[in-house]
């Protein structure tokens, strides 16, 4: 590969220094430029994070995380002793703190070479250079699948390729010089595409031809290097034996020479994510979301435990979000009919029932709620009605009474919730909720430590539910404020309280103006 190591690290069983130490020090080290890693596990999830996000604004760390199979994981398991974390939250974790995650060793050693022989692209726009129109193709292809974006040509470069190459050449990007090509048209192209300010980087691919000058092409992009150092260049010679000589002089100037034009792209992806990387602000919790009423929430948590219970009543739960300033759906628990018609009277009509049992997560299945609900006589009856459901179909569930929620304005349905990974803590999640939770899956992660202002914008920007929030088909658009608002304080409740395992706010309702937490459903150890 032509790389050289500084370090060499093997961890063994990590009795006592982990591969979060070493990160340290790698970052640290002013003789390394790239650090990798092999990891199967992470020892200490904020250690890990810590290291991982200041290493990464310095060089780039190019991570392969094994275990991501159920299969794999057992067997990472059993191989270090660690519980291993969801690979989602590996996932999430390396994107929040910078790291450039491989899945492979090939792409692992490939972007190696890059990074140690390549400056960082100033942008996401490649120019590909070919004298086959199929692999230019493909090029293509993989770069739009890598969400990157095929440069553009000045009116200028096309006229100057226009000039030089046979007519029957494509002169837009691919750049395809035809298979009767040698070095001088490809070393004219690759001059006026670096030129094109345009083109962040460039790919040149060369197919062997009866006239095809390996050895020469190669020196004309080594010129080409020179010319432009502040570019990446990467080449795919697809010969083997053929274009071997070539091959060998690109590897001695250390310009990256690949087989296939895929990986060639995926290493171009992976210079441009980092360059996005380093433009990141320093990823420090967004600490303006603050409880109003923290002794409130100490004493229902307290409640919960002394009940023994797992699972907060819907009531205790919008209590709880309002102490952290999430608007939700006005709820009172009653323990009567007449009591709630009552709480219905005092919240205004129309109302929702809905049993209140920590037993029962989902309550429409037992007949458990009732919705619509606009008169005393309504309320009165419905209540017996749940009550007798619910005696019929678990006559053994803890019941604490009926909860009366009013029936908010339909909105934009999302769902913002919390899991909790056993190496990384809460995991927030963002989507589009209600019914269509498990049927679209258009949801996005982030960890809560360290979650601030810009990762929970690129949060909402990574699902469909942005489309239409902000604003689908002349429908009004709703308020980002809110929501983003809403995510950053499930971030700091759950951060506050530790023993909160699990949490789901499905749905919100976003609004033009606003949002509100229809059914908040939280569970704590």
């Amino acid at each position: 590969t032509g790389l050289g190591f500084s370090k060499f690290v093997s961890l063994g069983n990590k009795a006592d220094l982990t591969e979060s130490h070493f990160i340290e020090d790698a970052g640290q080290d002013p003789n390394t430029k790239v650090i990798l890693c092999y990891i199967e596990d992470v020892e200490n999830g904020a250690h890990f994070l810590e290291a991982a996000r200041t290493a990464s604004r310095k060089k780039p760390v190019i991570i392969l995380k094994s275990g991501t199979s159920q299969a794999g994981a057992q067997a990472a398991s059993s191989h270090t002793g660690a519980l291993a974390g969801s690979d989602l939250a590996y996932e999430t974790a390396f994107r929040q703190c910078g790291v450039i995650r491989v899945r492979s060793m090939a792409e692992l050693f490939d972007l190696a070479v890059a990074f140690a022989s390549q400056p960082v692209p100033s942008g996401d726009r490649v120019a590909v250079v070919t004298n086959s129109g199929g692999p230019g193709i493909i090029a293509a292809d993989t770069i739009e699948q890598k969400k990157l974006q095929m440069a553009r040509f000045s009116q200028e470069t096309i006229k100057q390729l226009r000039g030089y190459l046979p007519p029957e050449a494509n002169i837009y990007n691919p750049v395809d010089v035809l298979g009767d090509a040698r070095a001088d048209r490809f070393r004219f192209s690759l001059d006026k595409t670096l030129a094109d300010p345009g083109v962040d980087s460039a790919l040149v691919l060369v197919c062997p031809t009866a006239v095809t000058e390996p050895v020469e092409t190669a020196r004309a992009l080594v010129e080409m290097r020179a010319a432009y150092p502040e570019k990446p260049l990467l080449a795919a010679y697809m010969g083997g034996e053929k274009l071997a000589e070539g091959a060998k002089v690109l590897e001695e100037a250390k310009i990256p020479c690949f087989t296939f034009p895929e990986p060639a792209v995926s290493s171009i992806s992976g210079l441009t994510g980092y360059a996005r990387t380093r433009e990141l602000p320093a990823n420090e919790q967004d600490l303006r979301y603050k409880c109003s009423n923290l002794k409130s929430v100490k004493a229902i948590l307290y409640d919960v435990k002394k009940d023994k219970r797992l699972v907060l009543l819907g009531s205790e739960a919008a209590e709880v979000v309002e102490a952290y300033g999430i608007p939700a759906a006005p709820t009172a628990l009653a323990a009567s009919p007449e009591e709630a018609a009552k709480s219905a009277g005092r919240l205004g009509y129309p109302v929702v029932l809905k049993i209140a049992s920590p037993e029962i997560l989902h309550k429409s299945d037992v007949g458990g709620v009732i919705i619509g609900l606009d008169s005393p006589v309504k309320v009165r009856a419905g209540f017996l009605e749940i009550m007798n459901n619910v005696q019929r179909y678990l006559p053994k569930a803890a019941v604490y009474g009926i909860e009366v929620q009013k029936m908010m304005p339909k909105g934009t349905e999302l769902i913002i919730g919390m899991s909790k990974d056993i190496q990384f803590g809460p995991l927030i999640a963002f989507g589009l909720g209600g019914i269509y939770v498990n049927l679209l899956k258009d949801v996005s992660f982030r960890l809560a430590r360290g979650l601030n202002r810009r990762e929970i914008e690129n949060m909402l920007a990574e699902t469909k539910a942005y489309t239409l929030l902000r604003g689908y088909r002349g429908e009004k658009p709703a308020d980002i404020e809110a929501i983003i608002g809403i995510i950053g304080r499930v971030a700091r409740l759950v951060t506050d309280f530790p023993e909160i395992t699990e949490m789901d706010i499905n749905p919100v309702f976003a609004y033009n103006q606003g949002a509100c937490a229809l059914d908040v459903k939280i569970t704590v150890s």
